[in-house]
This record gives structure tokens, C-alpha cells and sequence, in this order.
């Protein structure tokens, strides 16, 4: 056979390929002749034809037919053949391809090799294409290599250690004891893939999670050491030494200290420490002040330690850097609920992002803008957003638009700017404004009677120039002005300023939106209905309007149609009820008494398979239904637990213990089963019963079920005389934080040995600093008189953001049973 050609010379020949048709056909020639010399086993050059081979298949062409070629020069004794081989078989192999299992005896001698080179290779390999059979039988050997004498053997076991526990979660135990010997080491390249595999072992195990805690002063003493170290040439990244190893710790210490006061406060000097002498002129120091704030907000850190990471997010927006910038805002979008005053103080850099020519950038100010408004902003923040949405592109009004209808109806001042406001933004998006909006100011608009001249002249005086492209304010328009058209005029009523306008002139536009050809059927059927009421409100002109509606008797549109004929069909036959039926409409009530927020315990399904939070706007209220499939996992397990949510819409009534109910609460065993008489549940008629509840004459102390992020729940205990076997909890829900909570929801599972209902709540918005915002009555009984357990869900949102906590609380006062 002659030598084969050099893979320098094949890409120069390819590189030389002036067309498509060229290059396949040096491919096609080249692949015909490595395919030749693989049948011939022509051993001297199957390591350049297999790296050619490499080569080509990095360009996509077929380069199957060379696998068992990579298998061969793995297991040859030369290093240069076992690197293309290993290279060939994490290129062209996968744990879904059978030929791999021939590499586990090949990988197994490797790892044995008294080399340190061909003992990486292989386990390089392993980690790339191992498959859990392949780490199964090999994980004893990685274990091993884990405690080698050789810091570039143990630097690659760790990181092979780490994709074994990816694919085999199962195998993390066996590589605890060897992991914690590695955090101890000088070597920087060890100290990285030790934290590495430790974090994976974390994030997976929460027991191993439990038993890394006690390594954070060793983790706090390394990060210490090398913020306070001196020049090192081998470490040194633009001044910085090791930023890598630094964003690694980090990220470790954030998922130790969550949740873990001990763990949080060990940190928290630390912490400080590498906020404060990090350098900030390079991205290097940038990515470590990253790390660090996201940790800072993490942990359960204080109160100062939380206003040192906002600010330093407030100099990111400062930055120059576009990516620097956005890295801030999205941070502070996730952290503001955190610390909502320290990013308020960043306001008004927030809000010239939203000037930015950048996309990302004005979408990510614009939400944080609308996490930001409260009470006391609202006017200043509102008229910032109508001049973003004002220039804003296309694909922001929309959402632009429904927030501010959400934002406006918590936060207005007064109702009348509530409309103004409204009016502006249907003005302003034209038709971008969903349809939700459409309906929920006609709802608004209806329900403020005070308001119904002023809305409506100020909609009238808005009909004007190129209409078609506001189609949802002349939805909003026909509506108000089919139902008070008579106060077009008028002078009475708070604001009130009369139009002066005629009869024809407001039918004189309602033909113009009806004959216009790029109306859209919505818009002309609210036109039409809006018609139909106007011939009462102007009697003058209802002759007019009665010719103009027929027009419409034979439109192509059945709904247009439907309506133009049985308009026709009143007039004629039935006109006497022509005023009665056509009267104004009954003010709309809200379907809750906050208008969009969820009331506490109104669970829809979808929260409880998990999907509790909606991003998007206000979810209408739902009533939950006895149907047991709504019942699914409220928060996992598998045990015996009976589970309530309480109601709003509904009385209040008990949920019988039943088989078909699904497990909603997990890990909360009972020891013994109470099974329910037949014919009826004897407990019903206790819980169901109105009856006199007195505290007994032995004080029951309170209980703090909850207490996280400025949201405290607590527990107090009466216990009637009637039933000593029922005892009520008067939930308290305070708010510590200056911000409302809103559409806060609480519910409970206890075990089936118990009977739990969950009274109506007092409401679902939790005012700002108070220690009594909202308060519910629950009702537990407990004919066994064991100890009982309690599972407990928290959902709120708080400035845009929505929050989910869940707790078990175990220690409730024994008096209760006794």
C-alpha cells in the first residue's frame, strides 16, 4: 500500500475545493481509500487514516464504517494510537451504540496502567460515552483512582466521578469518602473538580447535602486564601487569582447555605469580604461579583450583607457592557423580592434601560420596572411606562399594555386616573391590547357608577383619526357609549365635562366603524349591539339607526347578521319592549372581591399538579369541585394523608375521607386507621355544626408555623366544650416586609387518621408591615388524640414576583390532645 496522504494535505485539499461538488468528491476518494486500507489491516497507518476519518466526520459526512478501527487502536500499547482511539470513540461512539461494551475490558487495563497520561485518556473517555451498565462495572476503579497518590490522576477521576453520578445517581455513596480527602489538596486542579463533584452530589442528595454543611469553614478558609493571596503567575487571570476556582466555591457555598441559618452566617464575612476586594475593571472580577450576589440572596444572609449585592448590581447597570447590564437586571428581576427596598434605590437607572437601543435589555427593564411599582410610585412609574410603550416595538405592547391594567388596578391612587391611565393605553397600543383587557375595563368602567359620564365623554373624545388601528378602544367606546350615551351631554356626575355633541354626529361614527372594511367582526358586532341600545338612549335618531342596522340583515357574518334581524324584528313587532329590553346593564361584579387576584385556597388544578404561578396577568377564580382527580400530589409522597383546600366561592363543607382520594401528602404516616361507620362519616355533622367554641381555662401557647422572607404565619388554639375531640386553629398571617403580598393561598394536608377543614379566609392580600393581615379559621378533628402533623403550602406574590414555600410543622402543644 503507498502512504497514505497526511491530514494537513487533506485539508488543504479540501480547504482548495472551490465548490460543493468539489469537496465531496476529495471526501468520497479519500473515504474509498481508508476504507481500503481498513480491510487490508493495514496496521502501520490505521492512526492517521482514523484522525482523517475524525476529520471528515467533523464535516458531516458519514464516518461510521471506522468505530471498530478506534476500538483497535485503543487497545494497541503505542500512546499515540490510544489518543486517536480514545478521541475516535468519544467522537463517533454513545452509550446507545453496542459496539462501546467492547471498550469496558480496553478501559478497565487503562485505568490499571502505570502511566498517568494513558490512565486519563481513558478516563476521559469513560466519562464521555460510559453508559450506567459501563459505570457500574467500573465505578470501583474510578473510587480508587480517587485516592491516588497523583494529582492529575485524581483531577480526571473527579471529574469521570462526576458524569458517573449523572448517569447513576445510585453510585454517589461509594465516592463520599474518597471526595472529602480532595478539598484538602494544594493542587488547584483538584480543589476544582473536588468542589465540582461536590455540588453535583448536592444538588441531587438532600441528605448529602446535610453532610457536606460541615465542610463550609474549609470551603470559606480556601476562598479566603485566594482572595487574600499574593501574585501567582501559574493562577493569575487579569489580576485575578483563580476567578474559576472562586465561581465554583461560590456556587458550592450558595447551595450549602440555603435554608441554614448556621451554615448562612458562617459565610456571610466571607462573603463581604469578596464583594468588597474583587476588582471590578475587568469581567474576570465581573463573573466573581456575579457569583457573589447570587449567593448573597440565596442564603439566609443579613440585611446588610443583601443591600451590598443590590448595589453592586446597581454599578453593573452603570457598565458600559451591554451583557454586563443585562446580566444586572435579569439578577435583580430575581432577587427583588429579596430586598425590594435596595433595589428601589436603583430605580431611576432601571428606568433609562428602558431607553436602550438593545432588545434584551428594554424587555428586561421593562419587567423589573413593573416588580418595582408600588403605592407610592405608581403615578411616577406609570408615565415612564406610556412614553416606553409609547416608541416601544411591536412585540413588547402587548404584554407592555396588560401589565399596566394589572399594576393600575392594585396601585391606583384614585379611579379616575385608574381611567385616564386606561384610556392612555388603549390610545397609545392601539390594537395590541389583548382581549382580556377589553373585558376587564368594560367590567371596571361598569362597576364605578360615579365615573360613567366622565369615562364615557373621555372615550368619545378619544374616537378620533385612524380608528382602525385602535380597535380595542372603539370596543371600549361602544360599550360605554351604548350604555350611557345619554351622558355624552351631561354635566352631572364627578368630572363630568359635556361633549356638545348631536344625535347624528355619534351615529355619523358609528357608521364609519361599521362600513369600514379592516374592522375587525368583534369590533363591529360590539358597534352593532352598541347601535341597538343608542335608538333608546336617542329616541331622534332611532329611525336612523333602525336604517342603518338593516343594511346588515344579509351580512356574510352569521353573528352580524343574527343581530341586525332580530334588531329589525323588535322594532316591527315587538316595540313596545323595545326600552325595557335595551335598558342599561346592572353594574358587573367583580368574580372576586379583588377583581384579578386569586382568592386564598381557590386551587385550580393546574397548582395542584404544580403549576401554581401565572406570569402572564390575573387568572380568574375558579371553584375547586369534590371530583378526587383535582386531588393529584399537592406536594408528593406516598403515604396515607388526607388533604383540603379551603374555599371562597362556596360555604364552607367537609371532604369525607375517601379510598379514591389520591395521595396528596407525602411522608406523613399514621399508625393506626380509623375506619369510617357505614352509612355516614360520624365526625361530619361536628365539623359542619355551628357550634359555641370556648378556649379552655388552661392557656394553649401559640405556635409560629411559618416565618421566612417577612412572611410569618402562627398558629393559635381554642378548643370547643361541645367536642373534645376537635380543635380550632386561628391562623394569623403577618407581612413584615413593605410590600403587599397578593394572592396569597394557604393549604394543608394532614394524615387520614385526622379530619381537616379549612374555613373561608378573611382575604387573599396581605397588607405591608402589619402583624394581622389576613387571618383564617382552620377546624381539625382528632378522635384517636395522637399527636398530630401537619404538611403546609404558602403561594403569594410579592412586587411581580411569585413565591411558593412549603413547610411541616410537627409541634403542636401536646394540651391539644390531652
Amino acid at each position: 500500500m503507498p502512504t497514505p496522504m497526511r491530514l494537513r494535505d487533506l485539508i488543504r485539499q479540501i480547504r482548495a475545493a472551490r465548490t460543493a461538488a468539489d469537496e465531496r468528491a476529495v471526501v468520497q476518494k479519500e473515504c474509498a481509500y481508508i476504507r481500503s486500507t481498513f480491510r487490508e489491516e493495514d496496521n502501520t497507518w490505521r492512526c492517521r487514516n482514523v484522525a482523517k476519518l475524525l476529520y471528515i466526520h467533523m464535516l458531516g459526512y458519514p464516518a461510521h464504517f471506522g468505530q471498530l478501527e478506534c476500538l483497535k487502536l485503543i487497545a494497541s500499547s503505542r500512546f499515540t494510537d490510544k489518543r486517536i482511539g480514545y478521541l475516535g470513540a468519544m467522537i463517533l461512539l454513545d452509550e446507545r451504540q453496542d459496539v462501546h461494551l467492547l471498550v469496558t475490558n480496553s478501559l478497565k487495563n487503562d485505568l490499571n496502567s502505570q502511566t498517568q497520561f494513558v490512565v486519563g485518556l481513558a478516563l476521559g473517555a469513560l466519562g464521555s460515552i460510559s453508559s450506567p451498565e459501563m459505570s457500574r462495572d467500573l465505578a470501583g476503579e474510578i473510587e480508587r483512582l480517587l485516592k491516588s497518590s497523583n494529582a492529575y490522576t485524581r483531577k480526571k477521576a473527579a471529574l469521570c466521578a462526576f458524569r458517573i453520578i449523572r448517569k447513576v445517581p445510585e453510585l454517589m455513596e461509594m465516592f463520599i469518602p474518597a471526595t472529602r480527602s480532595l478539598l484538602t489538596e494544594k493542587n488547584h486542579g483538584v480543589l476544582i473538580t473536588g468542589v465540582i463533584l461536590i455540588t453535583e452530589m448536592c444538588s441531587r442528595s438532600p441528605d448529602t447535602l446535610q453532610h457536606f454543611k460541615k465542610l463550609v469553614p474549609n470551603l470559606v478558609r480556601i476562598l479566603k486564601n485566594l482572595i487574600m493571596a499574593g501574585y501567582s503567575p501559574e493562577h493569575d487571570v487579569s489580576g485575578v487569582t483563580d476567578p474559576f476556582l472562586q465561581v465554583k466555591i461560590l456556587r458550592l457555598l450558595r447551595l450549602l447555605g440555603k435554608n441554614d441559618g448556621e451554615a448562612s452566617e458562617a459565610m456571610n464575612d466571607i462573603l463581604a469580604q469578596v464583594a468588597t476586594n474583587t476588582e471590578t475593571s475587568k469581567n474576570v472580577g465581573n463573573a466573581i461579583l456575579y457569583e457573589t450576589v447570587l449567593s448573597i440572596m440565596d442564603i439566609k444572609s443579613e440585611s446588610g450583607l443583601r443591600v451590598l449585592g443590590v448595589n453592586i448590581l446597581g454599578r453593573f447597570l452603570l457598565n458600559t457592557d451591554k451583557n454586563i447590564r443585562y446580566v444586572a437586571l435579569h439578577t435583580l428581576l430575581r432577587t427583588v423580592h429579596a430586598d425590594y427596598n435596595a433595589v428601589q434605590r436603583h430605580r431611576n437607572t432601571i428606568v433609562e434601560c428602558l431607553k436602550d437601543p438593545d432588545v434584551s435589555l428594554r424587555r428586561r427593564a421593562m419587567e423589573l420596572c413593573f416588580a418595582l411599582i408600588n403605592g407610592n410610585n405608581i403615578r411616577t412609574m406609570t408615565k415612564e411606562l406610556l412614553n416606553f410603550l409609547e416608541k416601544a416595538d411591536p412585540e413588547f405592547k402587548s404584554q407592555c399594555s396588560s401589565k399596566l391594567f394589572i399594576t393600575a388596578e392594585m396601585y391606583a391612587p384614585s379611579k379616575r386616573w385608574h381611567m385616564d391611565t386606561m384610556i392612555k393605553v388603549l390610545t397609545i397600543a392601539g390594537n395590541y391590547v389583548p382581549d382580556d383587557v377589553v373585558g376587564n375595563l368594560i367590567q371596571m368602567i361598569s362597576e364605578t357608577t360615579p365615573l360613567h359620564a366622565y369615562t364615557t365623554q373621555q372615550l368619545w373624545n378619544n374616537l378620533t383619526g385612524e380608528l382602525v388601528t385602535r380597535q380595542p378602544l372603539v370596543q371600549v367606546a361602544s360599550w360605554c357609549i351604548g350604555e350611557f350615551g345619554d351622558l355624552l351631554n351631561s354635566s352631572d356626575g364627578a368630572d363630568a365635562e359635556p361633549a356638545n355633541v348631536t344625535d347624528d354626529d355619534i351615529i355619523n361614527v358609528y357608521e364609519s366603524i361599521l362600513s369600514a372594511t379592516h374592522m375587525t367582526l368583534p369590533t363591529r358586532e360590539y358597534a352593532i349591539t352598541s347601535l341597538m341600545k343608542l335608538s333608546v338612549r336617542f329616541p331622534n335618531g332611532a329611525e336612523r339607526i333602525k336604517t342603518l342596522i338593516d343594511e346588515y340583515g344579509g351580512n356574510i357574518n352569521i353573528e352580524i347578521q343574527q343581530r341586525a334581524v332580530e334588531f329589525s324584528a323588535l322594532v316591527t313587532k315587538h316595540n313596545n319592549l323595545r326600552p325595557s329590553l335595551l335598558e342599561r346593564m346592572p353594574a358587573m361584579e367583580s368574580k372576586n372581591p379583588s377583581g384579578s387576584a386569586l382568592q386564598n385556597g381557590q386551587a385550580t388544578e393546574d397548582e395542584l399538579l404544580g403549576d401554581s404561578t401565572n406570569k402572564d396577568g390575573p387568572r380568574e377564580s375558579q371553584t375547586s369541585t369534590s371530583d378526587s382527580s383535582m386531588f393529584l400530589d399537592l406536594l408528593g409522597g406516598t403515604s396515607d394523608i388526607q388533604s383540603t383546600t379551603s374555599e371562597v366561592a362556596k360555604p364552607a363543607t367537609t371532604l369525607p375521607i375517601s379510598s379514591d382520594l389520591l395521595d396528596l401528602l407525602g411522608g406523613l404516616d399514621s399508625s393506626t386507621q380509623v375506619a369510617p361507620s357505614s352509612g355516614c362519616n360520624p365526625c361530619v355533622p361536628e365539623l359542619i355544626m355551628d357550634g359555641l367554641v370556648t378556649p379552655e381555662e388552661q392557656a394553649i401557647p401559640s405556635l409560629t408555623a411559618f416565618e421566612k422572607n417577612g412572611l410569618k404565619l402562627e398558629f393559635s388554639f381554642e378548643k370547643p366544650l361541645d367536642n373534645p375531640q376537635m380543635i380550632v386553629i386561628l391562623l394569623s398571617v403577618a407581612n413584615q416586609t413593605p410590600t403587599p403580598m397578593t394572592d396569597f393561598l394557604f393549604q394543608a394536608a394532614v394524615p387520614k387518621t385526622f379530619q381537616l377543614q379549612l374555613l373561608p379566609p378573611s382575604g387573599n392580600v396581605i397588607p405591608p408591615s402589619t402583624e394581622k393581615g389576613v387571618t383564617q379559621t382552620i377546624k381539625v378533628i382528632n378522635p384517636n388524640k395522637s399527636q398530630l402533623r401537619m404538611r403546609v403550602r404558602i403561594s403569594y406574590n410579592i412586587s411581580g414576583t411569585a413565591v411558593q414555600e412549603q413547610t411541616e410543622v410537627n409541634t403542636f402543644p401536646p394540651v391539644l390532645w390531652e
